[in-house]
This record gives C-alpha cells, structure tokens and sequence, in this order.
C-alpha cells in the first residue's frame, strides 16, 4: 500500500531530523530546509539550515510576538530581512551579524520613519526622517543621532539648514521663520551662541554676538530709516559703550543702560 499524499514530501537528514525539501551543497556544506524548531528560549524557526546553525532563508517567530523573515548566516540574521517587533515597530533592510547593517527603513507605530544607512543597529551615515506631522529631516547621523550637516523643515514653513551635534542644532547654520525672520550664524544646543546675523522682513537687522539667544557682548543694530547702533549688549539689551547714528546721519557717543542712553534716559526706539 502506498502512504497518503500529504502535499508535502517529508524527508529525514542522517539525524533523524525532518526536511520539508532534499539537502543541496554549498561552500560552507549542506544546507536543507527543516520543519519547525523550537528553542530553549520558547522562539520558533523554520527555514533552512546548516549543521546545526540557522543560515539561508528562514522565519522566527519570538514568544513576545516579535518575527524576523530573511537571510540568515551562521546562525545569525545576515543580508536582506525584515523585523517586526512587538510593539508595532518595522524594520526592513540590511542586516549583519544579528545587527541592522546597511541601508533600511525603520518605521515606528507612531507613524516616525527613518530611512538610510545603519551601523550596528545605529542611524550612521546619510538618511531621512519623517514625522506623522509633516516635520522632516534629510541629512547625516552619528551613533543614532542627527550629526553633521543636515536639513530640517517644518510644516508651518520654518526651517533650519546647517550642522547638528547630539540631535540639537551646533555650529554654523541658517533657520527661516515662517514669519520671514531669518539668523544665519553659530548655534550651541539648539540656541544662538556665538557670532551671527540676524535680519527681519522690515528692514531691521542685527549682527553680532549671542548667547543662549539674546544678543550679548558687541553688535550692530540698523533700522531701515537709517539709525544704527554699534555697540555693547546684555542679555538682549543695549548695555554699554556705544555709538548711535540718527536717521539724519548724525552720530554721537554714549553709554547706554538695559537699552536706554544714560544721558536721556530714552531708548534707540
């Protein structure tokens, strides 16, 4: 009597283990691909194998709910696959040693996406990210973070074009305000800091030195009338010696006090 054809042929290896397809050589030995494996673990696999060591095409699925669907090599995720994580996270892409390695794309449950180049499971090299809101980001990461030269933009308009550290804007870079506002100079931690210019769609424009975002230490304040003001500031005030230019071009030399002329007590306006 002939068994009953199942739709599957099952074969064995020379150890007893069950093959959903015949063994086939490669370089580094036979591969074959096997019915079910579970691990000490409770993490099931199915695919191909080499001896004992997953390596080929091949699915596991994690008792959390976590699945991988890709290459393997040496018992570890290597080459093209996909991960789907617990918690709604996707990654798909290049893979190396057990590590996103390559380029992939990373697509959160929030709807975040990033997608570029990786560097043991890290963001590293050229790549862009993108929010459910609009706001996105094209440029370079370092470790997992927006580092060096980048662009970020928002919905609204606004945008910041320049170098990153850590995430934040650091060294030299331009940010456009929707309103047409416009600073082209150093940043620290996502502040003005440093040397810098500053100009607004009236006319009116600054340039000079900050820190954490108000003007301090020298600068040149003009108005479009033709005023100007070359001088000391604290703290985003006019503080200190100075020269003032009136609108008819005439100039004078003062010391000015938390934005007022210590002579008249009246501001630059």
């Amino acid at each position: 009597m002939c068994p009953k054809n199942t739709g599957n042929q099952v074969l064995e290896d020379e150890k007893g283990r069950s093959l959903l397809k015949p063994a086939y050589e490669t370089t580094r030995g036979f591969r074959e691909t096997r019915a079910e494996h579970t691990f000490e673990s409770g993490a099931k696999f199915t695919g191909e194998w080499i001896d004992d060591l997953r390596d080929g095409l091949g699915t596991q699925v994690w008792p959390d709910g976590g699945k991988y669907v890709g290459q393997w090599l040496n018992g570890k995720t290597h080459g093209n696959g996909t991960f789907a994580h617990a918690s709604g996270d996707v990654y798909v892409g290049n893979w190396a040693r057990d590590k996103a390695h390559g380029r992939g794309t990373y697509t959160h449950a929030s709807g975040i996406r990033y997608e570029g180049q990786w560097v043991n499971d890290k963001q590293e090299g050229e790549g862009q990210e993108e929010w459910p809101d609009g706001a996105k980001y094209e440029g370079q990461y370092d470790s997992g973070l927006k580092s060096g030269q980048g662009h970020f933009s928002w919905t609204d308009g606004s945008s910041y074009r320049g170098e990153f550290k850590g995430n934040g804007f650091s060294g030299q870079g331009v940010y456009v305000w929707v309103d047409g506002r416009r600073y082209d100079g150093h940043w620290a931690q996502n502040k003005m800091h440093g040397d810098g210019s500053f100009s607004w769609v009236d006319g009116r424009s600054y340039k000079g030195q900050y820190v954490e975002d108000l003007k301090h230490g020298h600068g040149v304040f003009a108005w479009p009338d033709g005023r100007r003001y070359d001088g000391y500031w604290a703290n985003g005030k006019m503080h200190g010696p100075a020269e003032y230019t009136s609108a008819t071009g005439d100039s004078s030399q003062g010391i000015w006090i938390e934005g007022k002329n210590f002579k008249s007590g009246k501001s630059a306006g």
